[in-house]
């Protein structure tokens, strides 16, 4: 199969170097020959580290390299079956950008996008023929995540979804095929591990690292909410936060909160930047934990119970199959459980007290339970 890769960013290269290693031809594309010649040398370390340790030798290395070319036209890209995009999150763009390339590529050609929450069918309208796009949505990095969320279009033939799918899976990732709705599976069910999180520290109840302490040491997660977000980048994570809070008509379970937006405009921006809702400057100590075992339970609670409502509403609004989004929060963002397997453990009475605990206290429509669950408790029901 020959696939062309639209923008040699992290993204874009980790996906290259995916196809490459499943044995495509990959054409890498960029305006950029800077990015190209990065993308390039990046990939060298990369193969050289799996040496290193014991993973490739030094003949997969060369046929690895060997599949992979580097061109700076999208005409080049017109051998493609499959091209797939990974370029700033700009819906105009992506669309001028579909729109050029489809005039170079074959009418059977299937026209991807790595987008994390754009919607895909305004995408494919910038096509002839739409039926020929779909979402493909790798992980970062993308060479090691396990998960890959597939999202057909309205537009989307039946063919074109399952020709993706098998390639996906051909390349030895885990499928999580998902509607086109704000956020897919991922993007949309995670919101509440940020955005609770930063609900109980604008309440005062804890600080970020007692807090991130609670997830860790209660919930088995390996990153905390504030540790996960300076990994990320405020700024990164406060725009998809805003992106699907706008995308659902402002529903008040999707609302960003003022200390991210302030960290984000202070340059706050996490690792990155140096200094986030913790301090990476060399020799920072970081801020111990208040070891407070009911508290920590109650905050751990607080957000995995909306977690669990979130996957719940998702099921309930068929985004996705039960297996699907539990495959999607373990496979895509290393969840310790699958949120629906996790919600069958505590009990769906457990959610439905729990939740509706948090609407008498607040009264918000934030705190709302699934109507899902709600059948589920009455009907004694379980996801699996």
């Amino acid at each position: 199969m020959n696939v062309g890769i639209i923008g040699s960013g992290t993204m874009g290269s980790g996906i290259a170097q995916v196809a490459a290693t499943a044995g495509c031809k990959v054409k890498l594309y960029d305006t950029n020959q800077a990015a190209l010649d990065k993308a390039k040398a990046s990939l060298e370390k990369i193969l050289n580290r799996l040496i290193e340790k014991g993973r490739i030798n030094t003949e997969e290395k060369n046929r690895i390299q060997s599949n992979i070319s580097y061109v700076d036209s999208l005409k080049d890209l017109a051998d493609a079956n499959l091209t797939i995009e990974a370029i700033i999150e700009n819906l105009d763009i992506k669309k001028k950008v579909f729109s050029e390339l489809e005039s170079y590529v074959a009418d059977d050609c299937i026209i991807a996008s790595n987008t994390s929450s754009l919607s895909i069918a305004s995408i494919a309208a910038s096509l002839q023929k739409p039926e020929r796009c779909v979402g493909i949505h790798f992980f970062n990095p993308a060479p090691l995540m396990k998960l890959v969320e597939v999202i057909p279009a309205i537009q989307t033939s039946k063919e074109v979804l399952e020709k993706s799918i098998q390639t996906i899976k051909d390349w030895k990732k885990v499928v999580a095929v998902a509607k086109d709705t704000p956020g897919f599976i991922v993007n949309r069910v995670a919101r509440p591990f940020y955005g609770e999180a930063l609900r109980i520290y604008e309440e005062g109840m804890a600080d970020f690292a007692t807090i991130d302490n609670a997830l860790k040491s209660v919930g088995k997660f390996r990153m905390g909410p504030f540790e996960l977000m300076d990994f990320i980048g405020n700024d990164v994570n406060y725009t998809v936060t805003e992106t699907v809070f706008t995308a659902f008509y402002f529903d008040p379970r999707y609302k960003p909160a003022f200390t991210q937006k302030r960290f984000a405009e202070a340059g706050y921006l996490g690792r990155k930047s140096g200094k986030g809702y913790y301090d990476y400057s060399e020799g920072a100590i970081k801020p111990e934990p208040t070891k407070d075992a009911a508290l920590s339970e109650t905050i751990f609670n607080r957000v995995l119970v909306m977690l669990i409502n979130e996957a719940a509403d998702a099921l309930f609004l068929n985004i996705a199959s039960a297996e699907d989004i539990d495959n999607a929060m373990t496979k895509g963002v290393n969840y310790p459980k699958g949120l629906l397997a996790w919600a069958d453990e505590k009990g769906i009475d457990w959610c439905v007290n729990k939740m509706d605990e948090l609407y008498n206290e607040y009264h918000e429509d934030r705190y709302r339970c699934s109507p899902l669950l709600r059948k589920m408790n009455r009907e004694n029901k379980t996801f699996f």
